[in-house]
């Protein structure tokens, strides 16, 4: 298991299809945009992949920012192929989001989740995640 930060110099189309198929089962209804998009440098996102046997088997995403309350990340996508889950491979992933934040130097980082999610809501638990006591209110633009 290789636990890595995705450049946008790494992208192949290979390396595209199977974020994509992976993230289908994520949410198989949204609509995705591109790595090479997602990693140029003016969008400040953070893509880690975790690789066995040269495939990608999970992914996680953290994007950052800077509001006046705080240098943030934003966890999102976190995903593990559903032939390897229960592996350990979504708690390596998100430690080493963690490990890039700490570096980074972030005052905080946030992640929603479905109530629905169990496993994951009991990972994030255990790495220290708190649930807030605000609401998150949504608007689809497009």
């Amino acid at each position: 298991m290789e636990i890595e930060v995705l450049k946008a110099s790494d992208i192949t189309t290979d390396i595209q299809s199977e974020v994509a198929d992976l993230y289908r089962q994520l949410n198989p209804h949204n609509a995705q945009r591109p790595l090479k998009e997602i990693l140029q440098p003016d969008n400040n996102v953070l893509v880690i992949i975790c690789k066995m046997d040269n495939s990608i088997v999970g992914t996680a995403l953290l994007s950052i920012y800077k509001v006046i309350s705080g240098y943030r990340g934003m966890v999102d996508d976190v995903v593990v192929d559903a032939s390897q889950r229960g592996k350990g491979i979504g708690r390596k992933l998100m430690e080493r989001l963690l490990e890039e934040g700490k570096k980074m130097g972030l005052d905080e980082i946030l992640l929603f989740t479905g109530h629905h999610r169990g496993p994951a809501i009991a990972l994030y638990k255990s790495l220290g995640f708190e649930m807030r006591k605000s609401g998150l209110y949504n608007l689809r633009l497009n």
